[in-house]
């Protein structure tokens, strides 16, 4: 019985999901916050950095994998 379907695991899924959601949301905002600090020319060094760790982010979101084993 490894494979029977609990309330824990269904929770533990559903953890995983909100958890991959959310940092593709920040990452998203990053992004933008990144593009919208890249207008000026003052700020524009600041905007690639936080534009390409929203990139970052939205991709680890997308495809990381932690699991505890």
């Amino acid at each position: 019985m490894t494979n029977a379907l609990s309330i824990r695991n269904v929770l533990s899924g559903a953890g995983r999901f909100f958890e991959h959601a959310a940092a593709v949301v920040v990452g998203l905002v990053m992004i933008v916050v990144g593009l919208a600090l890249g207008v000026t020319m003052i700020m524009l060094p600041v905007g690639i950095v936080v534009a390409l760790l929203g990139v970052a982010l939205v991709i680890g979101g997308l495809f990381a994998r932690i699991d505890q084993k």
